[in-house]
């Protein structure tokens, strides 16, 4: 047996798995998360995978991976670069070398490595021989050798064994982070309850590969990473789709409206689709629809029937609900559409993560059409706004548009599941049959909020559609003066749901030389690098905004206290630009970025350290 040199402990780590489209890098680092969460590790992933259903085998297009940075503290991003890179093949190494630190541990198939493989890959020499690897701890393992030979008496063929090779690679991960295996053997028994064989198959691999690196001379030094200070409760590893899915969930509970979902499948947002199918028991009715307009119009005749209504998207679908958008902002219809962006325009990246979709949710529309408009900014925290999208659509008779992302829908980090009770509640204002002095859109005089009266409630028919109706009795009218009427109290009603908004928080100071801005899914890269910069005494705070039309009534106090703001967005400026026609007096300074990847902390850092030394 090995004797290896020493036991690390690190207070936080960058593990990476890369491969080919098929090599299961997905479930792998997913697997991995799982192992991180169940030994109490805070954590946040980021899959990266292609657009490319099929891409060519063994070419940087179709390169796969999955980032986990997991640590004994508070784990904001899912990392910049990996310590730990897990290569499957020569092009996955290629595509991935420089997202790998100085020094940082590279673990490699070595059967992988082949002239034709290597030559697709844009090498011209094996980079396991010709020295360019030489600045890092290389673990060089015929993974796929070794994964055939322990599977020989197993009965499986040639094919199904290698594609437990991703087991063999994640056993020798788990002895690098000395990480418990039964949990994972467990999964692959349920996993594959049907297909026994194929269940054993990956048990062996995996075991295979935890004691080939225990016997191994090549790895002289092992990882060990404690538990983090977490509140006590039950958590899980959710990703932000998911989260969105059970903070829908929620709201339709503590409403007593019964959940309609109408969408049309579309990356990187069907997974709410499918998670909310599975939940029948709980009330929720999903329909897939034949296209994005269909998934919308359902959904806003679900609403008119007195469900909580749901559409989820991302950009492209957005644009094509636009008309009937319009339809539930005239009718005063609640409405919540979920779209979780991703670069574009048009097809663009339909596997990548941007921001820039802002102009559309704000202004995308025919007519004056506002609605309200948040974003969630963590895979966990898309509950929250889930939950409160539904709360303000249904309270104030509005669609809401509530914006994730690719990076936060398909991330994941650990959620401490609530108790739905302490949740605030959610009072739809429902009309009483039967009532005699009902009136479609009479309002509450705070709120400017009209009753929500349900196709078929006893003694309340009223019209409903399209065109102009006339406040407090909904005839259709087109007498210009009542236009301009509705017009102006379907503004002023958006403009009210901020009495009912929190404060904007800051973190930091609420003075200082400069305050960062940003909204949505750049939080964690956001916090990470402010949190750091004032540890180092600097005077920067940041102010991360989830409700972004309306505002929170304080933002303008906020601002004056600074003497630099600074707004980051993964677009060109859509944010900054809504702030300088929102709250013109100020001067925004702006950093974007449109790659479709999030923000690192070490760019963001050199940004603002030379925005604090400016004079």
């Amino acid at each position: 047996m090995a004797k290896h040199s020493q036991v690390i402990e690190l207070e936080d780590v960058v593990v990476k798995f890369v491969g080919d489209s098929g090599d299961g890098m997905q479930l792998t680092g997913s697997l991995f998360s799982d192992s991180a969460a169940l030994a109490g590790n805070d954590l946040a992933t980021f899959p990266d995978f292609p657009a490319e259903i099929r891409a060519p085998h063994n070419t940087v297009a179709g390169v796969s991976g999955f980032q986990v940075h997991l640590g004994q503290r508070k784990i904001f991003t899912s990392g910049d670069m990996c310590d730990v890179l897990v290569a499957m093949n020569p092009a996955s190494l290629r595509a991935n070398q420089k997202w790998a630190k100085p020094g940082a541990t590279i673990l490699v198939d070595t059967s992988a490595f082949e002239g034709k493989a290597i030559g697709k890959a844009g090498y011209q020499n094996n980079p396991l021989e010709d020295g360019s690897l030489d600045a890092y701890q290389l673990i060089k393992v015929p993974i796929s050798e070794l994964t055939q030979a322990c599977l020989k008496e197993s009965g499986v063929d040639k094919r199904v064994a290698e594609r437990t090779r991703n087991m063999f690679a994640l056993g020798i991960t788990y002895y690098l982070f000395h990480r418990d295996l039964q949990g994972t053997l467990e999964f692959l028994k349920n996993k594959f309850k049907d297909k026994p064989k194929i269940a054993q198959a990956n048990q062996v691999a995996l075991r295979a590969g935890y004691n080939y690196a225990e016997t191994i001379e090549a790895i002289h030094t092992t990882y060990r990473i404690g538990p983090a200070p977490l509140e006590k409760g039950l958590y899980r590893n959710i990703t932000g789709n998911i989260a969105t899915a059970w903070g829908l969930l929620a709201a339709s509970e503590r409403s007593g409206r019964q959940l309609f979902l109408g969408s049309y499948p579309i990356t990187p947002a069907t997974e709410i689709l499918m998670e909310l199918s599975k939940h029948k028991s709980l009330g929720a009715k999903v329909f897939q629809a034949e296209d994005e307009i269909a998934g919308i119009c359902s959904a806003i005749g679900a609403s008119f029937g007195g469900n909580m209504a749901v559409t989820s998207t991302s950009g492209p679908g957005l644009s094509l609900k636009s008309e009937a958008l319009g339809l539930a902002v005239i009718a005063e219809l609640p409405l919540i559409v979920v779209n979780v962006q991703r670069a574009g325009p048009s097809t663009g990246m339909p596997t990548k993560s941007e921001q820039s979709d802002l102009f559309q949710a704000l202004f995308g529309r025919n007519g004056e059409c506002p609605l309200v408009v948040i974003a969630a900014s963590s895979p966990a925290n898309c509950f929250h706004y889930a939950y409160m999208a539904s709360k303000i659509a249904m309270e104030h008779m509005t669609p809401v548009i509530l914006l994730t992302d690719g990076y936060i829908g398909f991330g994941s980090e650990l959620f401490k599941v609530p108790d739905v009770n302490d949740l605030p509640g959610i009072k739809p204002p429902m009309a009483i049959p039967n009532d005699k002095n009902f009136k479609p859109y009479r309002r509450d005089e705070k709120t400017l909020v009209r009753q929500w009266a349900p196709a078929g409630t006893e003694g309340l028919r009223h019209r409903i559609g399209g065109l102009e109706k006339t406040n407090i009795d909904g005839y259709v009218s087109t007498d210009p003066l009542n236009h301009q009427l509705m017009v102006n109290i379907r503004e002023e009603k958006v403009n009210r749901v901020a009495d009912y908004l929190p404060p904007q928080k800051i973190v930091g100071e609420d003075s200082g030389d400069v305050l960062v801005v940003g909204w949505g899914g750049t939080e964690g890269a956001l916090l990470s690098t402010v949190s750091k910069m004032q540890e180092l005494g600097k005077k920067i705070s940041l102010a991360q905004f989830n409700y972004i039309k309306p505002l929170p009534h304080n933002t303008e106090q906020l601002f004056s206290k600074f003497k630099k703001i600074i707004v980051c967005e993964l677009n060109m400026g859509q944010f900054v630009s809504y702030l300088r026609m929102t709250l013109p007096h100020f001067k925004y300074l702006q950093y974007n970025k449109v790659e479709g990847l999030p923000f690192h902390v070490q760019e963001l850092t050199e940004v603002f350290t030379k925005l604090l030394e400016e004079k």
